[in-house]
């Protein structure tokens, strides 16, 4: 469980950094502050992005064997997350940050991208590595040898230790019929 929860955060902060890295150092986008108030939509479209890669990779990977439908599906859940995450971003948290010594903006956390999108994708990524669950091992039962009958080699001895309790059964049932005849 503990290293799930890491590889759920060592995932998400490096692909959220890496979208952010993307988007600062390629774009030259250090803010997501749209210009005229409008709606950021870079920001959004950046969370959605950033979401649908996480799902692709995070738990159960796309490559993995017979992975390919939940991947999917993770990321297109994901990238509908990450974009309800940026709304929660901008809405709620407002807290003013200055990292412009570092080259990467200043301003509220939801508009600077080297903060928004590896919170985003770490919690989504955290998210699927923790419920992603190993597939139990299949279980032997009683008189079964992994899911099939059990052969006559292993039936167990009869009392009197020379047949198989098998044929004393058909024995018994046979004996009524040979007294009467």
């Amino acid at each position: 469980m503990i290293g799930r929860l890491l590889k759920g955060l060592i995932l998400g902060v490096l692909i959220g950094g890496l979208a952010a890295g993307l988007l600062i150092k390629g774009l030259a986008v250090t803010t997501f502050l749209a210009a005229g108030g409008g709606v950021p939509f870079l920001a959004f479209a950046s969370a959605l992005v950033t979401g649908a890669v996480v799902g692709l990779v995070a738990g159960k990977p796309i490559w993995a064997e017979g992975a390919w439908i939940e991947a999917l599906l993770k990321a297109f859940f994901g990238a509908l997350l990450a974009g309800g995450g940026m709304f929660l971003l901008r809405k709620f948290v407002n807290v003013e940050v200055d990292l412009s010594s570092l080259g990467v903006g200043a301003g509220n956390v939801a508009d600077l991208p080297i903060l928004a999108l590896p919170a985003i994708a770490t919690v989504l990524s955290v998210f699927y590595e923790v419920d992603n669950t190993d597939a139990p091992a299949p279980v032997e039962k009683a008189g079964r040898v992994q899911g099939k009958a059990a052969s006559a080699k292993l039936r167990a001895p009869s009392p009197s230790g020379t047949k198989d309790a098998a044929v004393d059964a058909e024995e018994e049932a046979a004996a009524p019929r040979k007294a009467k005849k």
